[in-house]
């Protein structure tokens, strides 16, 4: 059982309002997504789509409701972008979540991303070369040093149709990053829709590990997505994601919970599932992970 001084549950509200699709969820307000959090028993949410960017208003109804603000994600463009302009954005961003009592930054590069693109297929994913990979992780050198500086973290995110999305991607931006400045995510959902083994990635991997993301995976879903080509917003109305606990998901996460507990991690477990809420009920779908994930961790 993994520790609850160390151990805190939450949960996205991509489940209520999708960030990549607004408009699906899109009447599900904020107040109704952060009560709906608060009342299946989840201490902590990341930032949605939703959500306003006033720090007195969020302070004052996560507290209303005794829930923390965990982090909100930022897409880079390391390799697109000057770094001043990515520089500006960040700080920026940084600064909004210090000020909600975030303490780690959700970071994606999205230099020749395909994830916003409705039409472009899985396969069409960008690999980087030797120059692009430099450029990538200094420049997460660089933000992660200012976030350290200020008494924040890096999390960063491998990503479905991002340039770090497969094992030897990871491998490599971790190898080239400096532990100091950034952590990973670790979301078992991206890794097994990604065709990789989400266990060997925390065996290997565990103690670059600053933030987890539980999110489940639909086989058939999967691969239909595959078989069809599909793009990653495609793959969403087609139920590719689900929650723990779904028994239609194939993630196995009694393992996962065992070797985080025995690698001894801190932080937060995130609950994560983007899926058609007019589907998938987000009250009933958080309640169902919220029980999975007390059964197997006692948290």
């Amino acid at each position: 059982m993994l520790d609850p001084k160390k151990v805190k549950i939450g949960i996205a509200p991509i489940a209520w309002t999708e960030d990549d699709m607004p408009e699906m969820g899109a009447e599900n307000s904020f107040l109704q997504t952060i009560s709906e959090i608060a009342l299946t028993g989840y201490v902590g949410t990341e930032i949605g789509c939703q959500f306003p960017r006033d720090p007195a208003i969020l302070n004052k109804e996560f507290g209303r409701r005794g829930i923390s603000a965990i982090t909100g994600w930022i897409s880079t463009y390391l390799n697109e972008l000057p770094m001043w302009q990515n520089e500006r954005a960040f700080v920026d961003h940084m600064n909004f979540l210090k000020s909600i009592g975030a303490t780690i930054i959700n970071t994606s590069d999205q230099s020749f991303s395909i994830q916003h693109q409705w039409n472009t297929p899985l396969s069409n994913k960008k690999v980087l070369n030797d120059d692009e990979w430099e450029v990538l992780t200094k420049g997460l050198d660089h933000l992660g040093k200012i976030a350290y500086d200020s008494g924040m973290k890096i999390v960063y995110h491998h990503h479905m149709t991002t340039t770090v999305q497969k094992t030897d991607e990871i491998d490599r931006m971790l190898a080239m990053t400096d532990p100091k400045y950034v952590s990973m995510i670790y979301d078992t959902g991206h890794l097994t829709f990604s065709g990789e083994d989400p266990i060997e990635i925390l065996k290997k991997h565990h103690d670059r590990i600053g933030h987890v993301h539980l999110k489940n995976v639909r086989k058939p879903a999967m691969d239909k997505c595959y078989a069809e080509n599909k793009s990653f917003l495609r793959s969403i109305p087609e139920g590719v994601f689900t929650v723990p606990g779904d028994p239609e998901g194939c993630v196995d996460f009694p393992t996962v919970f065992k070797l985080l507990d025995e690698y001894n991690y801190e932080g937060w477990l995130v609950v994560e599932a983007e899926q058609d809420p007019a589907i998938a009920n987000p009250l009933e779908y958080a309640r169902m992970a919220r029980a999975y994930v007390k059964e197997h961790t006692g948290l």
